[in-house]
């Protein structure tokens, strides 16, 4: 057992035992994340779903500053979930992944397909289910190595489900109830963003978070990434894949400390933004844009978007796709290059 997770097990066993001893009081106090590890279930082999109902304490992240690292994150999320009692170690995470997106729009169809490609056979998806006492309800997905708790996490016990909850702090693409869709991508190079203003901080994936809580559309969520100092997750160049319901979709980059949004309606791992980057990438995301590009025209149903994620996807390699239907309010999810049946989520 990792060193992070046996740590957990002692700050579960004092937070269940501070809630009764408190009684009434502790209750309140845990009540929301104690709901939300009892909701983690497995729903498909290397896949979980989590439910978090009311205050995750995001408001707060926000209000202190936020946070310029992993490590400063990840020592808020400990603080909130072990009501400030202990900070556990993690563990550094080293990941590399591609992934592919394309937005469309027609008179009767406004859609998003995403796949999350990463080289590896094992790991942990989650699919998680948000509603906030502030802010948009969504669905949004991590890879659980993300958290820090270990190749290969797997919420199984309570104690585990319990640190799961980490994972709304770090998720890699959602949807929420007002149509707006968001994707991390990997971009062309090693250059890490690491903005330095007076402005509070974000990392990628906590980006994430703020704007599937609190943007709308693609403007609102713009403007809301233009009041952060933005610094990259997992020491890496990433961009963003904004599309909303009305069908605007760009790309956000960061180039020498600067946040540029550039509309595209397709993005994968080189920059899109004009200038000295533009087009900095490898061979292989050109072949897959250039491929998507061609296909694009053709895709007006979940069906026709979920077989171009299918035909840009890759054996070991694509770890789930993504189709949301920002007209109807819903996504299929497809792990692991199974198209055969999708898990199927909405907001009703």
């Amino acid at each position: 057992m990792k060193k992070g997770v046996k740590i957990l097990l002692i700050v579960v066993s004092a937070i269940l035992v501070t809630a009764l001893a408190a009684g009434g009081l502790g209750w309140y106090i845990f009540a929301d994340k104690l709901n939300a590890a009892g909701s983690v279930k497995k729903i498909a082999d290397n896949l979980y779903f989590m439910e978090y109902k009311g205050d995750y304490g995001f408001e707060k992240f926000l209000e202190e500053g936020g946070a310029d690292s992993e490590d400063e994150m990840a020592d808020y999320i400990i603080n909130v979930m072990s009501g400030g009692f202990y900070k556990p170690e993690r563990e550094a995470v080293e990941l590399d992944f591609g992934c592919s997106a394309l937005s469309v729009k027609g008179e009767d169809f406004c859609l998003m397909g995403r796949n999350y490609d990463w080289q590896g056979e094992k790991g942990n998806a989650m699919i998680i289910h948000t509603v906030p006492h502030k802010g948009y309800e969504s669905y949004s997905t991590t890879w659980l190595d993300f958290l820090g708790f270990g190749n290969g996490f797997a919420p199984d016990e309570f104690s585990e489900k319990y640190l799961s909850i980490a994972a709304i702090y770090v998720p890699l693409d959602g949807i929420n109830e007002k149509g707006l869709c968001v994707a991390d991508l990997i971009a062309g190079d090693n250059e890490v963003t690491k903005q330095n203003t007076e402005k509070p901080d974000l990392t990628t994936t906590s980006a994430i978070r703020l704007l599937l809580d609190n943007a709308a559309n693609v403007d609102e969520a713009v403007e809301l990434l233009s009041q952060y100092d933005m610094n990259s997750s997992i020491g890496m160049a990433h961009h963003l894949a904004l599309s909303d319901a009305d069908g605007k979709s760009v790309v956000v980059e960061y180039v020498g400390g600067e946040m540029i949004v550039t509309e595209t309606d397709v993005v994968t791992n080189h920059y899109l933004s004009e200038g000295e980057k533009f087009g900095v990438g490898d061979l292989e995301s050109h072949n897959r844009f250039e491929k998507i590009e061609g296909m694009k025209n053709s895709v007006n149903t979940t069906d026709s978007m979920a077989d171009c994620m299918e035909n840009v996807s890759y054996a070991g390699i694509t770890q789930w796709s993504i189709v949301y239907d920002k007209e109807n309010l819903n996504m299929d999810f497809y792990s692991r290059r199974d198209f055969s049946e999708p898990l199927s989520f909405d907001f009703k």
